[in-house]
């Protein structure tokens, strides 16, 4: 409900707010889209389109409209075949890539990343993990941490109710315990839960006493997407939103970055995968206006070689990363353990069991996992990463 709110606040209220229903035509939906397009990510675009629609699909059960402007045009006399609105494939990578990767997040200061290499977890399965749900030769998925309007993460049930325990290997089971005695995690003040994993950098809002960013959207019945565009791009918002913002502000006393030592408490999916995650993967920063894009710049000494930091870094480096897989995605980690398993020859029914799917067919009624299927794969994995140390401490190794 979040969502909608924000792309109805954000997107489609500044454009279609002063028209009629009736009055919204084909060529104005099309030259939103474009316009928007300019700014924003197509396929964010794809799903604002879809919300429109969605809307004037429920005008039309009310009689008040006939037809739907936002509907897209069936192709006619296309060419069966892959879709013109279709992604690129998912990048994927194998063992090494998870141990490179791997390594470069820890010297960026992160974790998580062998874990989800090797398990297939979602990401808020990931970040919502639970010290006692990580147990010796298995993680429990019980919970998540779903990301909601810009920040606000709520503990919930796994998507689709996918409740499972996953089978983890000996070594990954001693990695997960290792980085617990070493982190010592307390209770979040959020959640009031003890994460395996905390987030990285200071909070920003946790020791603030303050008005926080969502106070300022409830009292303005707006989403916190609206509110931070009133503080950030205000001509994105609309005068009557704006004007309700802004008194919010003044009524609760707001004042914005208020920040405070000590760690986050948890991994913001953004966060994670622009400032960690990427450079880790392409061995680059993404571009941060006005400063574009630049290579994360290493030291030479101590081996295998850490990133500068500070003013000048780039000056003071000796080296920068190669890439391991461009394009390469948290989410895309997933689909490398899922091929992964294809590729040892995992029965499907154990495959579905560790990502957390339902098969639909009948057949899939009867089949069952085996002591016998869940070994097979243990020590299938197991291999990978054994031959993936071999590689790394290989002196031809990247």
């Amino acid at each position: 409900m979040q969502n909608y709110k924000r792309h109805i606040e954000e997107h489609l209220l500044p454009e279609f707010e002063d028209k009629a229903l009736a009055g919204i035509l084909r060529t104005d939906v099309d030259v939103w889209e474009k316009k928007e397009k300019a700014v924003y990510a197509a396929s964010s675009v794809k799903t604002w389109r879809s919300t429109l629609h969605l809307i004037l699909e429920d005008a039309i059960d009310e009689g008040l409209i006939t037809s739907n402007p936002a509907a897209r045009r069936r192709g006619r006399g296309k060419r069966a075949g892959r879709s013109r609105d279709r992604g690129p494939e998912k990048v994927v990578t194998d063992a090494l890539g998870i141990l490179l990767t791997a390594e470069r997040a820890a010297l960026l200061s992160g974790r998580a990343v062998v874990l989800k290499g090797y398990t297939g977890m979602r990401w808020g399965e990931i970040v919502g993990l639970e010290t006692e749900y990580a147990r010796p030769g298995s993680v429990r998925v019980e919970w998540q941490l779903y990301e909601l309007d810009r920040g606000e993460l709520i503990r919930c049930l796994p998507k689709d109710d996918s409740y499972r325990t996953i089978d983890s290997m000996d070594w990954l089971s001693a990695l997960v315990a290792n980085h617990v005695a070493r982190t010592k995690p307390t209770p979040c003040s959020c959640h009031g839960k003890t994460y395996v994993f905390r987030g990285q950098g200071t909070a920003r809002t946790g020791g603030h006493q303050g008005a926080k960013l969502v106070d300022v959207a409830r009292l303005a019945g707006v989403s916190t997407g609206t509110v931070s565009n009133v503080l950030n791009h205000p001509d994105r918002v609309t005068e009557t939103r704006r004007v309700r913002v802004e008194k919010a502000i003044a009524d609760l006393g707001f004042v914005r970055g208020g920040v405070v030592s000590g760690h986050a408490a948890h991994w913001r999916r953004n966060g994670f995968a622009t400032w960690l995650f990427t450079p880790a993967v392409s061995g680059w920063y993404p571009k941060k206006a006005p400063q574009p894009a630049w290579p994360v710049p290493l030291l030479g000494e101590p081996w295998p070689g850490i990133p500068a930091r500070g003013r000048g870094a780039s000056d003071r480096a000796d080296a920068c990363w190669l890439p391991i897989a461009k394009g390469l995605t948290p989410h895309g980690l997933r689909h490398t353990h899922r091929t992964m398993m294809e590729d040892l020859g995992t029965e499907k029914v154990l495959m579905d069991e560790r990502m957390g799917h339902i098969d639909g067919f009948v057949s899939a009624r009867y089949a069952h996992v085996t002591p016998g299927m869940r070994q097979r794969l243990m020590d299938g994995l197991t291999e990978r990463w054994e031959a993936a140390l071999d590689a790394r401490l290989a002196p031809t190794g990247v």
